[in-house]
């Protein structure tokens, strides 16, 4: 153990956890993970202490850790309030609850000025059918919590899709929240240490497909200094309110009438994975120095412009990454499955033509 190491425990055992050890061993820290199974991405990266019907090692992976961080927003906040109260947990408790549920995400962006979509919460079909008359349609109606990569959502188009609609997701809380119309999604990758010193990464823009993640391009272009300074006001507030230690992402809309917040999550982020070899210190790297105390680390871009790519379902051809030179692929040894992220691309690039060319030659890996 060398005067900076700490014993990073991870809640969680999947990809990013796996790419915050690959960050984290240079500087000289140690990893343990609590997760479900000895196949899982991370668990040859460090102590794996695994979570079964038979034994739960959370209390191992605590006593291992001198500070403990999380891969998902749905980690079990009940958990996280319990390992709090004998080993730092970062990011915070409440950074964890307000961003795994949506009603609690969008009133904080209402009550701190940051534009977002009108909303409501809603318990009953009644419920429903008086909040569409108010935020009228198109509308979206999603699950306060849990869901991801587009599921427990549903999109209202007319009046009559109301009851469907709750017929298919309701029975539980959902929020229905008004359609913003806009041009892309871009997102902010920033940082905080306890120490209140904050670091941002350039807007980056990202193309889902079915709810899912395909592409990001980084820095997104014909983004104005005014429009990144925006987002950065947008995030610190966040970061300060809610005392955050760690990476925050802020998933924003581009529209006519500026920015709109999405939603956010409480961690390293897939549309910040080109940082790896993209930015002079990885959102990765920069997470572990924020949780540990570090100094955080530069967020500028090494390059004019890159690109990630998801590689999603089939690992597909991955030799004509490795041809590339320009290229760099990221597996995250994951059996294949439909819509399951198995690895990713970056790719470096000097200007946007030679870029998109770039992708165009790996189109394998975009969706049909």
């Amino acid at each position: 153990m060398t005067p900076i190491s700490k014993r990073i425990g991870v809640l969680g055992a999947g990809q990013l956890g796996r790419m915050l050890a690959l960050a984290g061993y240079p500087l000289g820290q140690k990893f343990g993970f609590y997760g479900m199974s000895e196949d899982e991405p991370s668990a040859l990266l460090g102590n794996m202490h695994l979570h079964s019907e038979e034994a739960d090692n959370l209390k191992a992976l605590v006593d291992f850790a001198d500070v403990i961080t999380f891969e998902s927003e749905n980690t079990d906040l009940a958990v996280v309030r319990e390992i709090a109260k004998t080993t730092p947990v970062y990011p915070g408790e409440r950074s964890l609850e307000v961003s795994q549920h949506r009603g609690k995400e969008k009133t904080l962006f209402r009550d701190k000025g940051i534009p977002c979509a009108n909303f409501a919460i809603i318990n009953s079909l009644e419920e429903l059918e008086k909040a569409v008359d108010v935020i009228g349609v198109p509308s979206i109606l999603k699950t306060t919590t849990e869901g991801y990569d587009g599921k427990g959502q549903f999109m209202i188009k007319t009046g009559e899709e109301v009851e469907q609609a709750w017929n298919e997701i309701g029975g539980r809380e959902l929020i229905l929240e008004a359609f913003v119309d806009f041009h892309r999604e871009l997102s902010l990758v920033a940082v905080r240490n306890a120490h209140g010193e904050h670091r941002f990464y350039p807007l980056v823009q990202n193309v889902h497909h079915k709810g899912i993640l395909r592409y990001t391009i980084a820095p997104a272009q014909e983004v104005s200094e005014e429009v990144q300074k925006q987002a950065e006001s947008y995030i610190q507030t966040l970061l300060d309110e809610l005392d955050h230690v760690g990476v925050l992402t802020l998933e924003l809309f581009e529209t006519d009438y500026g920015l709109f917040a999405n939603e956010m999550a409480p961690r390293v982020h897939n549309s910040g994975h080109w940082t790896i070899e993209g930015a002079q210190t990885s959102q990765f790297e920069n997470h572990v120095r924020a949780i540990c105390g570090l100094p955080l680390g530069s967020t500028e871009p090494k390059q004019p412009i890159a690109a990630m790519l998801n590689i999603v379902g089939e690992t597909g051809p991955v030799e004509k990454v490795l041809q590339k030179e320009n290229a760099h692929l990221h597996l995250y040894d994951k059996a294949e499955r439909t819509g399951r992220k198995l690895g990713h691309i970056t790719i470096l690039s000097d200007t946007q033509d030679n870029l998109f060319a770039d992708i165009k030659s790996l189109n394998d890996f975009l969706p049909l």
